[in-house]
C-alpha cells in the first residue's frame, strides 16, 4: 500500500521508553521530534488533509488468519492497548497505541467498548512526520472496519514546542561556549606566541621556533 513506509518512518508514540541510553559526546544536537510550525504543516500537508477527513479505516494484522482467530486477536490488542490500522483511502497504515484501562470511571477512555454494542472507540495520540496528532475512529468487531480520522493535537502540540524552543535555545547556548573557548585558545596561543617573539629579541635573536638565529 502507497505512504506505509513514509507514515511509519514518520510516526513515533507521543511517550517513549528507552531502555538503554548510550554515553552521550560533550557535545550533541539531538534531533527535534516536532517541526517549528506544526498547526501550518498540519493544515497545509496533503497527507494530513486527507487523513484530517473522517473515512473508512480497517483492521490490518494477521490477514492471513481466520476471520475468527483475526477478532479474537484484534480484540486482544486493544485491550493490552496497541492495534494495526489502515486508511483505506490514502493508503496509510499506522500502529498505534493508547491507554486500554477500562476504568468506567474515566471520563474520556481513549479505548471504549461501552460507548456502542459491538464496536470499540479508539483514541491514539502520537507524533507524525513532526506534527502531534490524535487519532480518533471506530472499528466493528465482527467486520473489522469502521470509521476514523486525524486531528491536531493542540495540548500536546504546545508542550513539544516548548521543549524545541528549551533545545534550540541549549544548542545555541553551547555553540556560544565552543566559540567562547575558541576565542580564548587563540587569545592564549597569541600571548605565547609575542611573548617568544620579545624573548628572542630581548637575547639577541630574531624570529621564533626552530628560525631562531643569534647575530
Amino acid at each position: 500500500m502507497m505512504n506505509d513506509a513514509a507514515a511509519l518512518a514518520g510516526m513515533i508514540p507521543y511517550d517513549t521508553i528507552g531502555l538503554y541510553e548510550q554515553p552521550k559526546p560533550r557535545f550533541m544536537f539531538k534531533m527535534p521530534r516536532v517541526v517549528p510550525d506544526q498547526k501550518s504543516k498540519f493544515e497545509s500537508d496533503e497527507l494530513f488533509r486527507r487523513l484530517s477527513r473522517e473515512s473508512e479505516v480497517r483492521y490490518t494484522a494477521c490477514r492471513e488468519r481466520a476471520p475468527e482467530e483475526r477478532q479474537i486477536r484484534f480484540i486482544n490488542g486493544c485491550r493490552e492497548g496497541h492495534t494495526e490500522i489502515a486508511f483505506i483511502a490514502s493508503g496509510t497504515n499506522l500502529q498505534i497505541v493508547f491507554n486500554a484501562n477500562q476504568n468506567p470511571y474515566i471520563p474520556d477512555k481513549e479505548c471504549d467498548f461501552d460507548k456502542e454494542h459491538g464496536k470499540v472507540h479508539i483514541k491514539s495520540h502520537f507524533i507524525m512526520n513532526g506534527v502531534c496528532v490524535r487519532f480518533r475512529g471506530w472499528l466493528d468487531l465482527d467486520r473489522l472496519d469502521g470509521v476514523g480520522c486525524l486531528e491536531y493535537d493542540e495540548r500536546r502540540a504546545m508542550h513539544e514546542d516548548a521543549i524545541l524552543r528549551d533545545q534550540i535555545e541549549c544548542y545555541n547556548r553551547q555553540l556560544r561556549q565552543i566559540e567562547d573557548t575558541k576565542r580564548v585558545y587563540r587569545d592564549v596561543n597569541r600571548q605565547d606566541e609575542m611573548e617568544a617573539v620579545r624573548r628572542g629579541i630581548a637575547t639577541g635573536g630574531v624570529g621564533v621556533g626552530g628560525g631562531m638565529w643569534r647575530r
